[in-house]
């Protein structure tokens, strides 16, 4: 099978952070794992690129490389109050109408927006810039809140580790959770962080710090199979709902429940693509009781049965999963 080309553009001053999280999730390949990613970088202008870093990068493409790329990818805009080459302007274009994927990283959204990408239509970015983008792009529908938006054609995030979420997903999307939460264990990181960027964005705390709840979501995930509540997270943690919910808000920026709801169905992807279990076998091993609640709960999650699922991501031959 072709691999599906990824060309990150370089805008000098280049963040080596944003770009690296495209080169980490496209651009590596890992020990066991499949390819199914070719990934390049090009600029303007080939040759010595200035990085923010204080060290120059050799890009030996130009923008030509656009045009035969499935995925471009703008890790971050630094000179953005400055006009956009139009020649870039013209290329993004042109791989956009030609049916590319368009992904901008942080203040990579001001370029696609520049471009005329997302009049009309929703993205995000770093909640720093969030009110000048706004401002600046006042066709565009900003939600200053979202780690990522993806509509299909564009893509956008917020900053820098809000990248790496947006091209895992971007993986999840293309090849399955599992495949993305192999890429994610390799990098020693989530496959998917809860809340939004804002829980962020919070000025500093002059208190103590709120408990950790790592050690709850990892014994949670370890019992999906038990017909956990809110309650039981809570007794777990020898606090109140109210108060267990309160953590969550402030540490994940979501609720126990729906944070719980969301273990469950990754939990089935994953059993989906790896597994031939029948629907009944995944419901109960997650916890959600019956095959009728989990294609409920599937659906309203992911957009899709789970037998079209395991159609599309599934890693051996199946038996119908109804």
């Amino acid at each position: 099978m072709t691999p599906h080309r990824v060309v990150a553009l370089a805008i000098p001053p280049q963040s080596t952070f944003e770009l690296a999280c495209a080169a980490e999730v496209f651009g590596l390949s890992r020990h066991g794992l499949p390819s199914h990613y070719a990934f390049s970088v090009c600029a303007e202008r080939p040759g010595h690129i200035a990085t923010l870093a204080g060290y120059d990068m050799t890009v030996s493409q130009g923008l030509d490389a656009l045009q035969t790329a499935d995925t471009v990818v703008i890790p971050g805009l630094q000179c953005r109050q400055e006009p956009a080459p139009p020649a870039v302007l013209d290329a993004v274009r042109r791989a956009h109408r030609r049916g590319a994927r368009i992904v901008a990283i942080c203040s990579g959204a001001f370029l696609i927006a520049r471009a005329g990408l997302l009049d009309g239509r929703q993205a995000t970015t770093h909640w720093r810039m969030a009110a000048e983008f706004a401002a600046r792009f006042p066709k565009v529908e900003v939600e200053a809140d979202m780690l990522y938006i993806d509509l299909g054609d564009v893509a956008t995030s917020a900053g820098t580790a809000a990248g790496i979420d947006l091209c895992l997903h971007l993986v999840r999307a293309d090849h399955g959770a599992a495949h993305a939460a192999h890429i994610a264990r390799h990098m020693v990181m989530p496959p998917h962080r809860e809340g939004g960027q804002l829980q962020y964005a919070a000025s500093a705390r002059t208190d103590a710090p709120p408990d950790s709840l790592a050690a709850v979501l990892e014994w949670a995930v370890e019992h999906l199979h038990e017909p956990l509540t809110v309650d039981d997270l809570a007794a777990r943690v020898a606090v109140s709902p109210r108060t267990l919910a309160r953590r969550f808000t402030e540490q994940l920026g979501t609720s126990p429940g729906r944070w719980l709801l969301h273990q469950r169905v990754m939990a089935a992807r994953i059993l989906l693509e790896d597994t031939d279990l029948a629907v009944e076998a995944i419901a109960a091993k997650v916890g959600l009781s019956t095959a009728t609640n989990l294609r409920r709960r599937f659906h309203a999650t992911v957009r899709t049965t789970p037998a079209a699922y395991r159609r599309a991501f599934g890693r051996r031959p199946q038996t119908p999963a109804g």
